[in-house]
């Protein structure tokens, strides 16, 4: 099963990084205030990065290593498409 690694520009202008299988779903849950705690009542969002990832292992890591890099890298990140 595909995981996808997704980059969300919350209204207040904060990004979001979280993974999942199913993208559609998890931005509606976002949406609708039933995803991270930290989205909660800062929608509504774009998605602005994917990244296609082979297994839930690999999409953690992955995750990880985004969520440590600061605003101006997680830009340039997006700009470049990975």
């Amino acid at each position: 099963m595909a995981w996808t690694l997704y980059i969300l520009k919350c209204s207040d202008d904060s990004y979001y990084t979280g993974i999942t299988n199913n993208l559609e779903k998890r931005v509606t849950d976002h949406e609708g205030g039933k995803g991270a705690k930290y989205t909660r009542g800062r929608g509504p969002f774009k998605i602005i990065h994917t990244e296609s990832l082979e297994n839930r292992s690999e999409a953690t890591k992955r995750e990880i290593e985004v969520k440590k890099l600061n605003r101006a890298d997680k830009e340039k990140l997006i700009k470049q498409g990975r």
